[in-house]
C-alpha cells in the first residue's frame, strides 16, 4: 500500500500519532461516510464501513505523514470496502456504474490533495508567527484551555485574549490564502 498513496508508509519516523489519525478521521467522518453511501446506498453499511476504515487506520502496519495522507488513504479504503460490500450484496442494492465511481474517486483525491496543501501552508504560517502568538495558540487549541484559563496563564485580560485570537485567526487565514495563491504577506 505504501507505493500507491502519497504520504502513506510502512514505517516512518515522522508518522502521525494514533490520536491525530483518529481526530482527522472523525473530523471527516460525515464526508467519508457520505462518499461510501454514494457507492452502497445504505446508511448503516456506510457507517459500518467508516468504522472499519477507522479501525484499520489504527491497527494496520502503515503510518501517515500528514492529515491529507490519512484522508486519501481513508477515501480509497472506504471506496474499496464499499465496492466489496456491493459484491457481497449484489442482488440487494442497485449499484453505481464503475465510471461514476472512478470519477468520484478522482474528485475525492483532488480534494484530499488540496487539504494537504492547506495543512502544509498553515504549518508554515504557524512557524512564522512570533513565539508569543504560537504560545497563545498552543495553550488555547493544543492544550485545550478555555480563553479564561489562557488569560490567567498569560496574566492578561480575557478581552485581550479574544482580540489576539481574532487577529491571529485572520492573520493565519490571510497567510494560508496567500501561500496557496503563491503571493502575498506572511505573518509578522
Amino acid at each position: 500500500m505504501s507505493g500507491f498513496i502519497p504520504g502513506v508508509r510502512l514505517s516512518s519516523s515522522m508518522a502521525l500519532s494514533e490520536q491525530t489519525i483518529l481526530q482527522t478521521l472523525m473530523t471527516a467522518r460525515d464526508r467519508i461516510a457520505a462518499s461510501v453511501w454514494v457507492v452502497v446506498r445504505d446508511a448503516q453499511a456506510a457507517e459500518d464501513i467508516f468504522q472499519n476504515v477507522a479501525i484499520k487506520a489504527m491497527t494496520k502496519d502503515v503510518s501517515f505523514e500528514s492529515d491529507g495522507a490519512v484522508l486519501s488513504w481513508a477515501y480509497i479504503t472506504a471506496r474499496r470496502e464499499g465496492i466489496d460490500w456491493l459484491r457481497r450484496h449484489r442482488n440487494e442494492v442497485p449499484a453505481l456504474d464503475v465510471t461514476i465511481l472512478k470519477r468520484l474517486e478522482s474528485e475525492w483525491l483532488t480534494e484530499s490533495q488540496q487539504e494537504d496543501c492547506r495543512t502544509e501552508a498553515l504549518r508554515v504560517c504557524l512557524h512564522e508567527l512570533p513565539q508569543k502568538s504560537r504560545e497563545l495558540l498552543r495553550l488555547r487549541y493544543f492544550e485545550g484551555l478555555t480563553c479564561g484559563r489562557v488569560a490567567e496563564h498569560l496574566e492578561t485580560g480575557l478581552d485581550t485574549i479574544y482580540k489576539r485570537l481574532s487577529r491571529l485567526h485572520q492573520l493565519l487565514k490571510d497567510c494560508v490564502e496567500a501561500r496557496l495563491s503563491d503571493t502575498g504577506p506572511t505573518p509578522q
